[in-house]
């Protein structure tokens, strides 16, 4: 069982991680605008949700999720390759969710162009 302040802990991570997202992701939207594809703009900030959201959870405890490129990295350097893999399986499924996403925006895009 985790005590208090472990969880409260895991709240502030999370909340911190969360608002450091928003600010990395409207850092960058601004850093690409210059980019003239409007396709290539939004795949590129469809790969950083998909990178930087993807949650895995710990084997440790339960109900407990992290960061996949964070826990894959880490497992990864210690030699534990179904954890790894496990990490990176959650990786690609999202990256095919929003793949899936990223198209039906480029739809709508052309839609609402016409």
């Amino acid at each position: 069982m985790i005590d208090t302040d472990a969880q409260m802990a895991y709240g502030i991570f999370w909340a911190a991680y969360a608002i450091a997202f928003v600010v990395f992701f409207y850092m960058m939207k601004s850093l690409i605008r210059f980019l003239p594809l409007y396709g290539l703009r939004t795949l590129i900030l469809a790969a950083l949700v998909a990178l930087l959201l993807t949650p895995v959870e710990s084997p440790e405890v339960a109900g407990w999720w992290i960061p996949a490129w964070l826990f894959g990295g880490y497992e990864m350097i210690l030699g534990e390759a179904d954890a790894a893999g496990r990490a990176l399986f959650n990786l690609g499924l999202a990256g095919l969710v929003m793949l899936l996403v990223w198209v039906l925006d480029l739809v709508r895009y052309r839609l609402v162009r016409r």
